[in-house]
């Protein structure tokens, strides 16, 4: 798969919105709305994987070489992985959205801070 083949836009299929291509040079692989994500990779870009599961984000990670991360869960089979946040594009993540969310009335419903790969 080429690199336009894998940065193409699509449809998020938790939300419904519909998500640009990244404009930043990087390939998107979340929603910029909800920002959940799709298991597709065994490894990052591979599109080996045949789960197919929807990825809740469940944190938010930094790391000094990559910045800014966040944290997904597959909610089909519960392998965690970590992607870089999409800046300074056309559809930047919303972030500020996302941490109302898990911090709203309820109290934190995330971990922020995760630093490492938990894949099961």
């Amino acid at each position: 798969m080429n690199k336009r083949e894998q940065n193409a836009g699509f449809v998020c299929e938790h939300c419904g919105a519909q998500v640009e291509p990244l404009t930043n040079g990087s390939y998107r692989n979340h929603c910029p709305f909800c920002l959940y994500s799709k298991h597709v990779d065994v490894q990052p870009g591979d599109r080996r994987s045949t789960c197919h599961g929807l990825m809740r984000p469940v944190g938010l990670a930094y790391k000094r070489k990559k910045g800014y991360q966040l944290v997904h869960q597959c909610l089909r089979c519960g392998v965690v992985r970590v992607n870089k946040v999409a800046v300074d594009t056309v559809q930047p993540d919303d972030l500020a959205g996302w941490v109302r969310h898990a911090t709203g009335p309820a109290g934190p419903r995330s971990r922020v801070g995760y630093g490492g790969d938990r894949s099961r």
